[in-house]
């Protein structure tokens, strides 16, 4: 590999103790990781300011100016006063101060860069770097990058200047071995940059279109390479596995359909036809299916599922919690009701006997729909011939967990086993970047319409001082009949969970709404033990209690039509996605919701702007679409996402989206032609995929 397996400890003026330091805080090891290790902003070294136009709103400032005096005050600082014609200003520093003293000689001129500070009507620059006028360097280009660090790089005495010169030393040993990682119809179709140009610009641009090539460049591989290991496996399966064809759609999925109390929305209908499409294609389907809170994603499934019962196969509906399955299982019961299909629920909870009659059931398919948990996924769970599975509220379950249910499909004719049909659902919305990503060898309906009837919820924002009028508020609900969500944030101390701020907050609920004046309160968190969840939760749904006091268990699948009020307390400690999901818990009734987003006084400036979105829109697609803006994709709050399948250094899913549309759509391209990448041409991309970045788990048989 030459220079660039070496290690970073070889660099002039790093040595073994940096190199442990720079491995421990940002995981660079070789030259290859620091020359891939890019700068997050650049600043512009372009100008010189002069010291009588600076002023401390400026994030930084560039001087030419000439060293006055000197003043040490012993072991504690070094004051120099500098001037530029127009003015003085004093440069402190607190550390390197003999070397400082040595070099910076009064009468000698500098460039000194950094943040202005103001203290008694002067101007200060503390520890700026200091350059000597038309140095020679590769860090002295137009625009400067800025990478990102750590408190303890910084104490370690890693700079963002000393970065800047590790990273010129690493370019100048490796770029004569960098080889280039993209074909040449791609460079040539795309206009790309080759890789040492590339390289060298986004570190040290020789001007903002330099840098602008250079980033194009780096962040279309990237997005490209990501693209072609997920539909890699998507071809794969499409063209290989065995699928299992369903081209009739039967008695029972009519039955059902002309029963139904409203008509569906003309979402819903293009969903299923997308469904059915996959299901009589002979391939198995992987589809991903988004909706948004009550916009009938379970109608859909128990259509679909319906289908499959049609064709002679079985489904079954997984749920993360049992209190969603039991919930899915009491709606889909109405549902099926002018049918012949019989269906069970299968839980941790079922009892050994119930336990036997479902798994004899299951194996001589006399049940056709099974509802459960987790339960589902046991050895021991066996079916005659599943043919299509609904995962919903997926990112809750494990990924190794999704697998066991590949392993129960049917045995087709000619011997094989046949994949079954799989359906993920969601009522997270996930942005359209961010779904291409995390599923991004799955096909993707949305249904982006809501049922007609359904009510808004009125989302307002308060602070505390307005409690007592809201109490007023929850009691006039509580006496027309109605319940009431009150939802804290599970605040994290030490890396230890704090459920002091929940069950404080149920004291002060409790003290407000006492028993002996007719209310109950319960209260839910992930410390209790299942029963005393469920118990508790059940008690809310059956209109026992008159207050769920919760932190954000509540927030996937609870569905409580009598709830009217959900109140979110110490709201600015949500992301959108999840302020969004738990206001989704009301307004599933008849009845007028509302909202109620309690804020702290001191709530900051990007969290109120959180704030005033949620109280301007209920669509969760724009909500999604901001909160990745505003918090980036790694983990939407809400999503409790895994992460994405490869970490990516330069391009970003919240502003790239337009390029990351291209390279998905340049990949389709690639692998339409060429699905196992042999051709020769091609070579140069089989090669980097086989690299372990790209060695990312198969999620071809998971969905």
């Amino acid at each position: 590999m030459g220079e660039l397996g070496s290690s970073i400890q070889f660099l002039s003026g790093v040595g073994p103790k940096r190199a442990e330091l720079l491995k421990k805080e940002l995981g660079l090891e070789t030259l290859e990781d620091l020359i891939h290790f890019y700068p997050f902003r650049y600043i512009d070294r372009s100008s010189i300011q002069k010291i009588a136009d600076i002023h401390s709103d400026l994030a930084s400032v560039q001087i030419l100016a000439k060293v006055v005096s000197i003043k040490e005050v012993p072991r504690q600082r070094l004051n120099v006063t500098v001037e530029d014609g127009t003015g003085r200003m004093e440069m402190v520093f607190f550390k390197g101060i003999k070397w400082n003293r040595e070099r910076l000689v009064p009468g000698s001129t500098f460039i000194f860069f950094g943040k202005p500070q103001e203290f008694n009507g002067r101007y200060s620059i503390v520890h700026p770097e200091v350059d000597v006028p038309r140095e020679d360097s590769m860090t002295q280009g137009v625009l400067t990058g800025v990478y990102p660090s750590t408190d303890r790089l910084k104490t370690g005495g890693v700079t963002g200047k000393v970065m800047c010169k590790m990273v010129s030393s690493a370019l100048n040993l490796c770029l004569p071995e960098i080889r280039e990682t993209l074909p040449d119809y791609i460079l040539r179709d795309m206009g790309l940059c080759p890789l040492p140009y590339a390289l060298k610009n986004i570190h040290f641009p020789s001007d903002s279109y330099a840098l602008e090539k250079a980033s194009i460049r780096l962040k279309f591989e990237e997005l490209l390479f990501l693209q072609l290991s997920l539909l890699k496996q998507k071809y794969k399966r499409s063209r290989n596995e065995h699928g299992i064809a369903m081209p009739h759609v039967g008695k029972d999925f009519h039955d059902c359909f002309n029963a139904l109390p409203y008509p569906l929305t003309g979402a819903q209908q293009r969903v299923i036809k997308e469904i059915r499409s996959d299901m009589t294609s002979g391939h198995q389907m992987n589809r991903l299916l988004q909706g948004d809170v009550g916009s009938g994603k379970t109608m859909v499934a128990v259509l679909s599922s319906l289908i499959a019962v049609g064709n002679g196969y079985q489904a079954c509906i997984m749920a993360p919690t049992e209190v969603l399955a039991r919930q899915h299982f009491n709606n889909i019961q109405k549902y099926l009701a002018p049918t012949s299909v019989h269906c069970a629920l299968l839980t941790g909870s079922t009892g050994a006997k119930e336990r036997r009659e479902i798994h004899s059931g299951l194996e001589d398919g006399s049940i056709g729909l099974i509802v459960g948990t987790h339960a589902l996924l046991e050895d021991n769970v066996r079916f005659k011939s599943l043919g299509f599975a609904v995962i919903d509220e997926q990112h809750r379950f494990g990924v190794d967990q999704r697998a066991k249910l590949w392993s129960k499909g049917p045995i087709l004719p000619d011997g094989n086993q046949a994949a079954p049909h799989v359906l993920v659902m969601t009522a997270t919305p996930i942005p359209r970047t961010l779904a291409m990503t995390l599923y991004g060898d799955l096909d993707v309906s949305v249904i982006d319409e809501m049922p007609p009837g359904r009510k808004p919820v009125r989302t307002i924002c308060i602070t505390p001082s307005k409690r007592a009028a809201m109490y007023k508020f929850m009691r006039d609900e509580i006496a027309r009949g109605r319940q009431v969500f009150v939802v804290y944030p599970m605040i994290y101390v030490n890396d230890k969970i704090d459920i002091s701020n929940v069950e404080q907050g149920y004291e002060d609920i409790v003290e407000a709404f006492p028993l002996d004046k007719g209310y109950k309160v319960a209260i839910v968190h992930g410390q209790q033990t299942a029963e005393v969840r469920d118990f508790n939760m059940s008690a809310f749904a059956a209109g026992r209690a008159h207050i769920l006091v919760a932190t954000t268990v509540i927030e996937v699948g609870v569905d409580i039509p009598n709830a009217s009020v959900m109140v979110i307390q110490s709201a600015e400690r949500f992301g959108l996605s999840q302020l969004h999901q738990l206001r989704g818990r009301v307004g599933r009734g008849a009845d007028s919701a509302y909202c109620i987003l309690v804020r702290d006084f001191k709530t900051g400036k990007d969290a109120l702007q959180r704030l005033e979105l949620m109280c301007s829109t209920e669509n969760g697609f724009d909500i999604a679409e901001e909160d990745m803006k505003m918090r980036g994709p790694g983990d939407l709050e809400g999503t409790q996402q895994s992460g994405l399948p490869i970490n990516l250094n330069i391009a970003s899913l919240a502003r790239d989206g337009l390029l990351l549309t291209e390279a998905r759509a340049y990949a389709d391209r690639i692998l339409d032609r060429d699905p196992q990448l042999q051709s020769p041409d091609n070579a140069l991309l089989a090669k980097e995929l086989r690299k372990g970045k790209y060695n990312i788990k198969d999620y071809s048989k998971i969905s």
